[in-house]
């Protein structure tokens, strides 16, 4: 059994919400952003290139200057011809200007068959460029591995692994509950090790061709998590030391639907549902008021608790530096701060429900051909993957990556809709999905 000594108090019997819910490494997290509160970095796949400058009150000579500017860019996409749209296309998914050989494949493609299919003919050639696994999809997956979302972390196996299923064409429904790790095939590299990251923070450090030297294998295989405990991104050590880390395992389950539903909790919340999930180390009279707690805290508690009770079994020992999981035994971290509300829910397994099949949260589109209930990451993973709002979220993010907007008009928007149409009937594959995209803006 691991101590329940390394978890203190987490919860106050005041301001149990927006007190620190889960911490790592001694740094406070909140686990619901106030609506109000500090500034979090842009958590868009391409948060490095999408963050755009600001012009100063003051300064109209430079706001003018950009004008002109954003006119020319306007008028120049609204003739662009097939070299243009062909540097464009391969700029956008490469993130790179096109050598030469690739620019007059690209443009031949697009005069040879006119119209949309002539495009996504070049989106394809910009798609098996290097610098479309080594830079782009890179920088797209990066923050999602992490709780500070940022682009400026080590490469790791969560990482690696998408960017590896994205050029197999591997269906990407199966990244929450999949066997699949991907690895990395070149020398001078330290073995795959499930305590620590070293195999690839040193094919990152050396440079190596992810396009070109990425393996798959099977977490199984490699780190020895029995098969039954796999769950695809979930259980790569990358999301384990981020999210299974201290706290109640409601960080996993957050950053989950944050990274693979674009929802974060203040999103989801609905006060309808029962409580009776809820587990001990919720306070029901924050600061002596039960107002907070049925018009706040159960809006996301009773959703969330249900689901994230399948991660009941797992922790990330900081000291051994790998994942653990406790087959049919319950980590003391779901067993914390009883005393909060000693009639609260007392996890007694992995068994989790979803709760919001009804009430408000029906819009996210659960598939009704699954019960809805389980034991285990894994079949939660499956739950979550099959969404609608799952093939929104990845279809959205590489819309606004690859065009550099959000879909906030009514054609952007029906054409979202029409590319995740596509990635759900053509095998969720995840660079379809830019090759669609980037069709969808090559500048007319």
């Amino acid at each position: 059994m691991i101590s329940a000594e390394p978890y203190g108090p987490e919860l106050s019997s005041i301001r149990d919400v927006s007190r620190v819910r889960h911490s790592g490494s001694g740094l406070a997290r909140l686990i619901v952003r106030t609506r109000f509160g500090r500034f979090r970095e842009l958590t868009s796949a391409m948060n490095v290139r999408l963050n755009q400058a600001q012009v100063p009150s003051g300064a109209p000579r430079r706001a003018a200057t950009v004008a002109l500017l954003l006119l020319a860019q306007l008028t120049l996409s609204a003739h662009a011809g097939p070299n243009e749209q062909a540097k464009r296309i391969y700029e956008r998914i490469a993130g790179e200007p096109p050598p030469a050989s690739a620019l007059t494949q690209m443009s031949a493609a697009i005069t040879a068959t006119p119209g949309q299919q002539g495009l996504l003919n070049a989106a394809a050639i910009a798609t098996s460029a290097p610098s479309f696994y080594n830079v782009t999809l890179k920088n797209l997956v990066v923050p999602w591995t992490n709780r500070d979302q940022t682009v400026f972390a080590p490469l790791n196996d969560y990482a690696a692994t998408v960017i590896g299923m994205t050029r197999d064409d591997v269906a990407f429904n199966t990244a929450l509950s999949d066997d699949i790790l991907y690895t990395v095939n070149a020398p001078g590299l330290p073995a795959p090790s499930s305590a620590n990251n070293d195999h690839y923070a040193t094919a990152e450090a050396n440079g190596v061709d992810l396009s070109a030297a990425l393996k798959r294998t099977t977490q199984s295989g490699a780190y020895g998590t029995p098969a039954q405990a796999t769950a695809g991104l979930i259980t790569t050590r990358g999301a384990a030391s981020a999210f299974f880390i201290n706290g109640t395992n409601r960080a996993m389950f957050r950053f989950t639907m944050i990274n693979h539903l674009c929802h974060d909790m203040e999103t989801v919340m609905d006060i309808t549902r029962p409580a009776d999930r809820i587990r001990q180390d919720v306070a029901r009279s924050p600061g002596g008021d039960s107002r907070v707690f049925l018009n706040t805290c159960v809006g996301c508690h009773s959703g969330m608790d249900p689901m994230a009770q399948a991660f009941a079994y797992y922790n990330f020992d900081a000291t051994a530096g790998q994942l653990v999981y406790t087959p049919n035994q319950v980590q003391p971290k779901y067993l914390i701060n009883a005393a909060n509300f000693p009639f609260g829910f007392v996890t007694p397994d992995d068994g989790w429900a979803n709760r919001w099949r009804a009430g408000s949260n029906a819009f996210l589109g659960w598939d009704p051909t699954l019960p809805g209930s389980g034991n285990g990451a894994k079949s939660l993973g499956q739950e979550l993957a099959s969404s609608d709002a799952f093939a929104q979220c990845q279809v959205t993010k590489i819309f606004q990556a690859v065009c550099f907007r959000a879909p906030a008009s009514a054609v952007d928007q029906a054409t979202v809709a029409t590319i995740k149409a596509s990635f759900k009937s053509g095998g969720y594959r995840l660079k379809q999905v830019f090759q669609l995209s980037a069709a969808a803006c090559p500048g007319q």
